[in-house]
């Protein structure tokens, strides 16, 4: 048998082996891509767990970290200035009552520096525009520690 005949015969043995080979370079960038995501989601997690305590607040939890901010920050990063978001900010910094009896407190400096700190880390170009849009607010060491 001729070398031409049998490479014409068995043809389906070089495509089948060129399909493989491809499906395992897809697989192999497939898994490469999520395990650099998961090293930078746990990067990142750390580097935010490094600063929280020195800053003072207490260790949060790692993988609640990672799976609520992943790599870029999340609902945090995505538009921090945003009128709506401090907006209801403002509203969730208040005395407590509903209705009537409701009325904004002066924040606690700690409440914001939380969420700078996350800004910090995950997203540093959009803490401008968060110190821009809170230049206004009111805080104070209003609770005790």
């Amino acid at each position: 048998m001729s070398p031409t005949r049998f490479a014409s015969e068995h043809r389906w043995i070089y495509w089948g082996a060129i399909l493989i080979l491809v499906a395992l370079v897809v697989t192999g960038l497939i898994r490469y891509e999520s395990v650099k995501r998961n090293n930078q989601t746990l990067s990142k997690a750390n580097q935010l767990q490094e600063e929280l305590v020195r800053a003072g607040y207490p260790f949060p939890d790692t993988d609640t970290v990672e799976r609520l901010l992943g790599t870029d920050g999340g609902q945090v990063c995505e538009a921090p200035g945003n009128a709506l978001k401090t907006a209801l900010w403002k509203i969730r910094q208040s005395n407590g009552a509903t209705g009537p009896g409701q009325r904004p407190v002066i924040s606690d400096d700690r409440a914001v520096e939380a969420e700078r700190i996350v800004l910090k880390v995950y997203c540093p170009d959009k803490l401008d525009e968060f110190e821009e849009e809170l230049a206004d607010l009111k805080t104070d060491g209003t609770v005790r520690r």
